[in-house]
Parts: structure tokens; sequence; C-alpha cells
């Protein structure tokens, strides 16, 4: 999916709600439920007035998660997280502020399956990934436990308020951001099935009833605690299936995966993965077959590579997901050896990389 950005001065009152809707269910509703509208003033393509600072509006279908970057001294401050539910608004930099290039980064929900979205740029800062953070960025963030994210500059021009989105392919404004986040939290959740389009029909409002009843939840439920809910209850379904690496080693890794998909073979990278650190690669239930790895550990002495590996798919310098796995070349990518993995049980995998598995340094 490709996500872009966009950001504007603005003011104008809004407020999305759930809450009429859900209390309609249980009233016997049987016609379709629109979401109340925004109101805007001034043209402000459908934004809410900032109150004051720097506010992140979230027009996407996903929750996320944001980090801002600002100059400060001689160096740049990086703060994080700015949590946003998808269609909401929040201020994440307090005013008056200075006007000026500042920067932003964004990563989606590790309840959201399929991998981590990000919203990003080319400018290097160190983040926490782990939880909230204040930091002057150093010049190496392993030094300090932080891992480095790239942001995107973000010009403000006005020192009282300034307002920026982050959007997705989708044309989504935030209201119906806020219906389409709902839908893609219920299919995570396991209880939805249908179209992730933004608009509340039939199907959205069986599912909600569902889930409603099924978690013992008040017909007065509002739309942050329905979002917050089925955000905790998809990340822990994400838990119970899926494909997670963890790194053994005392060295960094570089990590991809390969699996069948449908009819062909899918490669996918990459993950970094710090000493002691894990990640999701795969979201969703695996197939009872093996999966393939593919780990390059950085050393002083130079790269290692995992013993064992003679399975080819193809690679990319930059992050990537390739579909098919011959004349990798021709496509300007490259070939390696990736090693299988045992079968999955019950849908999920985790595997681990050792010293042990590596093969020494290349002279």
């Amino acid at each position: 999916m490709r996500f872009s950005w966009s950001y504007s001065q603005n003011t104008g009152p809004g407020r999305l709600s759930f809450r009429r809707f859900v209390s309609g269910l249980f009233a016997g509703a049987t016609l379709a439920v629109s979401l109340p509208g925004v109101a805007v003033a001034q043209g402000a393509a459908g934004l809410p007035a900032s109150p004051g600072g720097w506010q992140l509006c979230n027009q996407t279908s996903y929750v996320v998660e944001a980090a801002t970057g600002r100059f400060e001294g001689q160096g740049v401050t990086v703060e994080g997280w700015t949590r946003l539910r998808p269609g909401a608004c929040e201020v994440a930099l307090d005013g008056p502020l200075e006007p000026g290039v500042h920067y932003l980064f964004g990563r989606s929900s590790s309840a959201h399956r399929g991998g981590r979205k990000v919203w990003g740029g080319d400018n290097a800062y160190c983040v926490d990934t782990t939880g909230s953070f204040s930091v002057e960025s150093p010049s190496q963030c392993a030094l300090m436990g932080l891992s480095s994210r790239k942001f995107r500059p973000i010009l403000i021009e006005e020192a009282g308020a300034w307002t920026t989105s982050f959007t997705e392919l989708e044309d989504y404004d935030l209201e119906t951001a806020a219906a389409a986040g709902v839908q893609r939290l219920l299919n995570e959740a396991d209880v939805y099935e249908g179209r992730i389009d933004g608009y509340i029909g039939r199907n959205t409002r069986g599912a909600i009833r569902t889930f409603l009843n099924e978690n013992e939840l008040s017909a007065e439920t509002s739309d942050a605690e329905l979002v917050d809910v089925l955000e905790q209850i998809a990340r822990e379904k994400g838990r119970e299936v899926g494909l997670t690496l963890c790194n053994r080693t005392h060295e960094r890794i570089w990590a991809a995966i390969a699996r069948r998909k449908g009819e062909g073979w899918e490669s996918r990278g990459w993950w970094q993965l710090e000493s002691g650190g894990c990640a999701r690669a795969i979201d969703d239930a695996l197939l009872n077959a093996p999966h393939f790895v593919f780990a390059e550990m950085e050393t002083s002495d130079g790269p290692r590579h995992l013993k064992g590996a003679s399975d080819l798919f193809c690679v990319s310098r930059g992050r990537f997901a390739i579909t098919g796995r011959e004349d990798c070349e021709a496509s300007a990518y490259r070939t390696v050896e990736f090693k299988g993995t045992v079968p999955a049980a019950e849908g999920k995998l985790t595997y681990e990389f050792f010293e042990r598995d590596f093969d020494e340094a290349e002279s």
C-alpha cells in the first residue's frame, strides 16, 4: 500500500462519534446509519482547527503512533509516541511553535496485521521503539539502546498553530477514516469479513453488535472506547499466530523471510534485529509448511551468514516485498540463499538466530 502526506493550516470545529450509531443498534435500527459530518470553516479540507501547537490528524484506517522532531539548542530533540485513533486529531507539540523545519515519523499500531506501515522520509533520528521517550538525538542510536528511524521534514510556517495529516492511498476524510478504522479493527478481531471502505452498512453494524455482545460492552460505548478495546483484542489475536524473528546473538542482524503465497512465492525484508530483540515478520496464521529465512550478522570483521542456507530467493537493497523467485537480477534484485524453517505449529512459529547458526565472517 502506498502512503502519502498532507498538511494545512485551518480552522473549524469537528467531532466524530459512534455512540449514537451504537445505541441505534439496540433500538432496533434497520436503516443504514451515516456518521455525523465535520464542520469546517475557511476551506480547510475537512480538518478541525488546531487548539494551538502542532496538531496531527489521522486520515487513515490505521491506529497511528507518531514521533516528532524539532531543533533545540545544537541538535534535534525527538519525542514520541503520540497515539492517533483513525479519524482523530491530537496535539503532539504544544505552542508557541518555532516556525521552520520540524520532523515527523509515523508507524501503524502493532495490532494491525500485515506488518507495520510506516510514514517517513530520509532524515534519520533515534527513537525508543518500546515506549514513550524524549531525547536529543545522538549520532549513534545503538549506544543509548535506541533505534534509528527515518523522519520526513515538515515546514511549519505559523507560530500559533499548524496541522499535519497522515493519509493513505484511499482518500478518506476524518469521518470515513474513523469508520474504516473500526472496520479494519473488527476484521483483525475476527468478527468482520466485509469491505474496509469507510461506510457503515449492514455487515459492519452486525459485526459491531456481535462484538459488543461478546465482550459485554454497553450500547453507550463511545467511539474512543470502541477503538481502544478493538485494538487490544486485535493485538491479543495477533499474538496467537504468525512468524516472529528473534536475535539471540550479541550483534545486530538484518533479516528477511520468504514463503509460498498463493500459487507463487514471496520474499520480504528487511527487519533490523538488535541483540536480544524480536520482530513480527508475519501477522497472519501460517500454513503448515516450511517458511524460509535469510539473515546477515554485522560484526567488526565483516558480515556473517546463516549456515545451511540453500534455497534461492530475491532481495533488494532497501525494504522490499517481491513476488516470484526467478530472474532476480533481471528485475534489479539480488539472488541470495535462504534457509528453511520447521513447519509452523497451529499457525505460529518463532525463529531464533543464535551465534552457532552463522558462518565465520568473510575475509
